[in-house]
């Protein structure tokens, strides 16, 4: 396995052509730059405090079709009764700091350091990062946030405080970007919550090949502009 040492330049090894493993890259910075050019070429930073920057482009990659999302009947339920109130780009640093509290099994502190919460609420600033808000009550209960550039999304992280509020702000998102016709929502690594929705585990080469595609397609305008998404009625009846 070869790991790379980056330049100061936002360059990156290419995945498909050099020797490497999960982790393609060690070092570099967190600037907009550098992680616009990570995005596109399928690599994002995955870390923590006791690491320096790590970058990542897993083989599989776990990716979702909007048209493939599986909604189980319970959770159907709870999203036609409407319990939850679902926005965009309501409360994205709201979002993001909840995330970074999330206790992950086996492992101590998080993941989304200071410095990386930082790069992302400025990418949030600049048009590349996005939240999708469950309210509930008049509080935020859950939500998620993600990067999008083309007709893709990047998931990175999700949270809840009401039980299955993360869940439904998920399928709303899902809907949305069916709707726009998005190709597909990255989901980084394999996990079984996300494979219950219907996502699925590709080889690497394949996804870099679907990738450079999606994102020579311009999204509708206006999709992220901050609205209530749950108002969308018409999104419900595809599920």
């Amino acid at each position: 396995m070869v790991i790379y040492s980056l330049p100061p330049e936002p360059i990156f090894p290419d995945p498909l052509i050099d020797d490497v493993d999960d982790i393609v890259a060690i070092g570099g910075d967190l600037s907009p730059d550098r992680l616009i050019v990570a995005y596109k070429n399928g690599i994002f930073p995955w870390y923590d405090e006791h690491s320096p920057i790590l970058w990542w482009s897993p083989d599989p990659r776990l990716i979702l079709k909007p048209e493939d999302l599986h909604v189980s009947r319970r959770l159907k339920r709870i999203i036609k009764q409407k319990k939850f109130t679902i926005t965009i780009n309501h409360a994205f640093e709201e979002v993001i700091n909840f995330c970074s509290k999330i206790k992950r099994k086996d492992t101590e502190g998080t993941w989304l350091v200071p410095e990386m919460i930082d790069a992302y609420i400025t990418l949030h600033k600049i048009g590349y990062c996005h939240s999708v808000e469950a309210w509930y009550d008049g509080k935020l209960a859950g939500g998620l946030y993600g990067v999008s550039m083309g007709r893709v999304f990047f998931g990175e992280s999700m949270f809840y405080r009401e039980s299955n509020a993360s869940k439904v702000a998920f399928v709303w998102l899902t809907l949305m970007l069916k709707n726009a016709n998005f190709k597909f929502i990255d989901c980084q690594q394999v996990t079984s919550h996300l494979m219950r929705f219907g996502a699925k585990p590709i080889n690497r080469r394949i996804f870099l090949t679907e990738l450079k595609k999606a994102l020579w397609l311009s999204p509708p305008q206006g999709l992220w502009s901050p609205r209530i998404l749950s108002d969308s009625v018409h999104l419900i009846e595809a599920i």
